[in-house]
């Protein structure tokens, strides 16, 4: 179920708040941020984010077409390894 269109997108205030900063400050170092949930707004657009996946953060450059989405869906919080292979040992036995 999405949000309700009433309330808008949910953009974290702190995160607000450092863009606004660092727009002031013309400063284009990648912005620190846990929050995963906030959506992605047009004012984010050319900066750097350092997202955190749960263990590290990982760099994402905000461009338009990432606009509507949320941050966390650029920051992948599982690696996925491959499935078990069949060792050939096993082969020439059956």
């Amino acid at each position: 179920m999405s949000r309700s269109s009433k309330k808008g997108p949910y953009i974290d205030p702190k995160l607000i708040k450092k863009v606004l900063k660092q727009k002031q400050m013309g400063d284009k170092s990648p912005i620190k941020t846990w929050a995963r949930a906030s959506v992605i707004s047009p004012e984010l657009v050319g900066y750097t984010m350092a997202i955190h996946n749960g263990k590290n953060f990982i760099n994402v450059f905000i461009t338009e077409g990432m606009v509507g989405h949320k941050l966390g869906e650029f920051s992948p919080t599982r690696t996925f390894r491959t499935h078990g292979r069949v060792v050939a040992r096993e082969i020439s036995k059956t």
